[in-house]
């Protein structure tokens, strides 16, 4: 979970008020907040948030913005308050990044000398955005500049690595960006996100002058930002337009709550984008859901009105809008994207109500529970396979398009691409272990017992769920007969007829790879891996696989 420093008059500073210690922490549950540690030389607080989807609240001015709501220091709808545009400030992005890295956002910031305690927390959030929310920098990476030092338009450009030098941050000496990537500390660490692409992206004023080398390294000259600093050029770059506005828009809802004025930046692109080719930004991105009034008495079990709904969402800075006689849609402001379900408006309204709120009430009934009858055939089956000198590893059911081919499903409002589909198979899961495994002893065996999600137009949500076991073997002599005996001996424990059939299937070798019947119907696959699939995920000696599904026999 995230855990930021705060220096405590800063807070109060931003809050608006002082706090006691114990005022803040009760104020802390409306943001799922923990003081977990007070330094009393220094004044330094530390907070563990425990949630992972409010980015916003990463950081001190997107907590104190919530608890402003709650104390009537803030109003909700409140919305970002933006100079008008001047057509000068603009982003041109050049063709090439299309491919490369494709989206970038940015604003400008004035009217407020930057303080040392503003740049110790900028520098937090900027990191604490990148690395957790942006994982690593890889989905977006942030850039604040001096705009003092820079001519518009600003130029996002692909380039040669070799054929742009500049002083990177913390370097006095000049490098080109392959040399940046092979020795700077920045591109070290990061330069894997880069290294497959023949050009480097590259920002650039309209004088030529380098600001940075995103997502890797500012430059010294424009990309250090000093205490007395005025006016500040902001930037996100990123591989997903939304996430990447979603960024800006929490840097740019930061900015003002400090006291700055907020300019917006046009980004021109060559190609097409969700929002077309010529996008502003801040941008105003929605996150709203519809919810009826009934649903907060089934899953708090409380009686409300309408009116009680609106003012505790309004306590928990959510606009609502009437669109019936007991049905709402509502909506946050920008710097929020995690509304999935109607569901979510619920909790928003118990937290700004207080959880203590509400009464306990003993369960009616009291039952005795036993296992599925799924989970006892899961059980079964790991209990064998570990029998056999296989050990169970656990993957996310939730992955990405490199990973999973097919019919996979694709989740429509990803907070993550690396978890932006549901699997449909366990084989992939088995192969990025063993993948990853090459210097362990061999052999290599182990199983997975978990869920599939598989399309089904019967069902009404028009996808299905299912239990499947899977097992690799891997070392220089696995061979289909050593994991057809692992099956063979599998179903005896279980009591299955088994039987094989030959098949085709691209993952496998030609002949070497069969369906799996259990009482003469069909239920999985098995085969040893075709070296071409071993070569693409890096796997480096043989491999054999069996998976077949559970919930049929349960």
């Amino acid at each position: 979970m995230p855990t930021i420093s705060v220096n405590q008059n800063d807070m109060f500073e931003l809050l608006g008020h002082t706090y006691t210690m114990g005022e803040l922490e009760a104020l802390l549950l409306l943001v799922k907040g923990e003081l977990k540690d007070i330094d009393p030389q220094s004044g330094e607080l530390r907070i563990e948030l425990k949630d992972t989807n409010r980015p916003d609240l990463w950081c001190p001015e997107g907590i104190a913005r919530q608890i402003r709501y709650k104390t009537g220091r803030l109003e909700a709808g409140t919305q970002l308050r933006c100079r008008e545009f001047a057509p000068e400030h603009r982003i041109l992005v050049e063709p090439p990044l299309h491919a490369i890295r494709p989206y970038i956002g940015a604003f400008l910031a004035s009217g407020v000398a930057v303080t040392e305690q503003f740049l110790t927390q900028m520098i937090q959030t900027q990191e604490k955005l990148c690395d957790g929310y942006g994982k690593k920098r890889e989905l977006f990476a942030i850039g604040i500049y001096d705009a003092s030092k820079l001519a518009f338009p600003v130029h996002y450009r692909a380039v040669a690595p070799e054929s742009v030098r500049f002083a990177p941050l913390g370097s006095d000496e000049e490098m080109n960006l392959a040399e940046i990537l092979a020795r700077h500390p920045k591109g070290i660490e990061y330069g894997a996100i880069l290294r497959e692409h023949a050009l480097y992206p590259l920002l650039q004023d309209e004088r030529g002058d380098v600001l940075s080398f995103p997502p890797i390294i500012n430059s010294r000259t424009s990309g250090e930002v000093r205490v007395g600093d005025q006016r500040l050029f902001v930037e996100v770059t990123g591989m997903d337009l939304e996430m990447t506005f979603h960024a800006v828009n929490i840097l740019a809802y930061n900015f003002q709550d400090r006291g700055f004025s907020i300019e917006p930046v046009l980004t021109a692109y060559p190609y097409d984008t969700p929002y077309g080719r010529d996008v502003i930004s801040p941008y105003p991105l929605k996150n709203e859901a519809t919810v009826s009034c009934d649903l907060f008495e089934r899953y708090l079990g409380m009686t409300t009105t309408i009116e009680e709904v609106q003012s505790g969402l309004a306590a928990y800075g959510v606009s609502s809008q009437l669109i019936g006689a007991d049905t709402l849609t509502a909506s946050t402001p920008s710097y929020r994207q995690d509304y999935m379900h109607a569901v979510d408006v619920v909790e928003d309204f118990a937290i700004a109500v207080g959880y203590d709120q509400f009464e306990p009430a003993m369960p009616e009934r009291f039952t005795v529970g036993r296992l599925a009858p799924l989970t006892i055939l899961e059980d079964g089956v790991r209990d064998a396979l570990i029998g056999f000198g296989f050990e169970e590893v656990i993957s996310n059911v939730l992955s990405n398009k490199a990973e999973f081919d097919g019919d996979a499903l694709e989740i429509s409002n990803p907070m993550s691409e690396s978890y932006s589909m549901m699997r449909n198979s366990l084989l992939p899961s088995l192969l990025k272990v063993e993948a990853k495994s090459s210097k362990s002893l061999y052999p290599h065996k182990i199983f997975e017992v978990g869920e599939v999600a598989l399309r089904d137009e019967t069902d009404s949500h028009g996808c299905a769920t299912q239990s499947r076991v899977a097992a690799m073997i891997a070392h220089a002599e696995a061979n289909f007969s050593e994991m057809g005996s692992v099956l063979t001996y599998l179903a005896y424990l279980m009591g299955w007829t088994c039987s094989l059939r030959p098949v085709k299937n691209a993952l496998f070798i030609e002949g070497r790879c069969g369906e799996i019947l259990i009482d003469g119907k069909s239920v999985g696959i098995i085969g040893e891996v075709h070296p071409e699939t071993l070569t693409k995920w890096g796997i480096k000696m043989p491999v054999t696989l069996f998976e077949l599904q559970l919930t049929a026999f349960a």
